[in-house]
């Protein structure tokens, strides 16, 4: 493996481990929110026992979230030292605002979490408020130089290869952010409601706990079922946006996606199997006629670009057509879990049988790979680039040799972590059983 590989192996490690915490610590505060103004609305003291328990998960949590996107920034300084002299004159703007986003998210976290039970009602969810609104910005923020790597405006770039004629704003508000910043955060709140359903679930198909913690797993679910069919309904229509600027700023990428070589109207959506370089087509897909066209202009005669329109040297690896599908199959999955429950549980006036219980078990792993699959296609379908039409990832990338070194003591690094974080929410949880806090409250 090159340098230039083991960069990207290395960073894109990285970030699917920080991406992880990242996602939970933007999705669980709304989940909280939502606990706090049940509790509000019915009194009811599970809702609180609800809020109070996620936080402190989410502390734990949010802790190895801080380290982990630490070690993401200073990694993407040591491994693209050619990336970062362009963004540092470019789209600084937002890395320099989400020191103040994160702030808020610190300070309003340390009250609601230290202070929660010595605030009033109203204080409590201002404090609780704020901290959501400081990780989905935080998350935006990031996220917009990721967004302006795909759509690169605000600058301009000389005979001499230096950049000049710069707008930060313009850079800021780059023609994909809106739709980028949109899905990040949704797609986000919908993966932490599937993964209280399942963690909700999980108890629920235990025999053996009592008829209270059974009502308040129920409430869990009840939560985590409408948020869950509500973010990931979103999810879906952003989609479908974020598919209209593909065909607008990186047609390349969304040929990639599909696998489409020739350029056509009425193009067809090609759904599972894989993409052939030498027989130019997608094996063993199921086509939707005219699907792609639709996506792409909403109209069936939209033509899209095929990847035959561009030198092979820079197509992104044919692979992402799997990724692709991989994301948006578990979306379209957990969009049907979440309203088969709705209709079961609120339109029959049916108990949520054994197997839909299961089946949301399920749901919050597949939630995480459906985000890793997303982050991982959105990245290498960028390919041969680090910024579109600007600057290819093998110009960018260091010419160190250690890097394999790095690589593997990163990965060691990342295993640790991951085992500690799940054995010190273990322990916490097993310590703290949620039958305890029922009894201790009088439910």
């Amino acid at each position: 493996m090159d340098t230039v590989m083991l960069a990207r192996a290395l960073f894109g490690t990285s970030m699917g481990f920080h991406i992880i915490y990242a996602t939970i610590g933007v999705g669980v505060p709304l989940m909280i929110i939502v606990a706090e103004i049940m509790y509000v609305i019915t009194k009811d003291e599970d809702y609180k026992i609800m809020s109070k328990r996620w936080t402190k998960g989410f502390a734990i949590l949010l802790a190895v979230s801080i380290a982990s996107g630490t070690i993401v920034g200073v990694l993407i300084s040591l491994l693209f030292p050619g990336f970062m002299q362009i963004v540092g004159q470019v789209i600084a703007l937002p890395f320099q605002i989400e020191i103040f986003a994160f702030l808020i998210e610190a300070v309003f976290m340390s009250i609601y979490l230290y202070a929660a039970d010595r605030l009033p009602t109203w204080l409590r969810l201002i404090s609780i408020t704020s901290v959501a609104i400081g990780a989905a910005a935080s998350a935006i923020l990031i996220t917009d130089a990721h967004a302006w790597m795909n759509t690169p405006t605000g600058f301009e770039m000389n005979a001499n290869g230096e950049v000049i004629n710069v707008d930060p704003w313009r850079a800021f508000f780059n023609p994909s952010f809106v739709v980028t910043a949109i899905h990040v955060t949704v797609s986000a709140y919908m993966t932490v409601a599937f993964l209280v359903g399942s963690i909700a679930a999980a108890r629920l198909l235990k025999s053996n706990i009592s008829d209270q913690e059974r009502h308040y797993h129920k409430k869990s679910i009840t939560l985590a079922i409408y948020i869950g069919a509500i973010m990931s309904l979103s999810t879906a229509i952003n989609g479908h946006e974020t598919a209209q600027m593909l065909h607008e700023y990186n047609p390349r990428k969304l040929a990639a996606a599909e696998g489409l070589f020739e350029t056509t109207t009425h193009a067809p959506l090609s759904v599972g199997g894989w993409t052939s370089r030498e027989d130019q087509e997608v094996k063993y897909a199921i086509e939707i006629p005219y699907a792609l066209s639709f996506l792409a202009g909403d109209r069936f005669d939209t033509e899209v670009k095929g990847l035959n329109e561009y030198p092979e040297e820079l197509w992104p690896p044919l692979f992402v057509h799997t990724l692709f599908n991989v994301m948006v199959g578990i979306g379209t999955m957990l969009i049907g879990l979440s309203f088969l429950a709705i209709f079961w549980r609120w339109i029959l006036k049916k108990e949520l049988p054994g197997w839909m219980l299961a089946l949301f078990v399920g749901g919050g792993p597949l939630a995480i790979i459906g985000i890793e699959a997303g982050w991982c296609f959105s990245c290498i379908g960028r390919q041969p680039y680090t910024i579109v039409n600007v600057l290819k990832t093998s110009d960018a990338a260091t010419q160190a040799n250690n890097v394999g070194i790095l690589f593997a003591l990163f990965v060691i690094l990342y295993a640790i972590l991951l085992v500690v974080t799940v054995a010190v929410m273990v322990s916490y949880f097993k310590r703290h059983p949620v039958e305890t806090e029922l009894v201790e409250k009088g439910v």
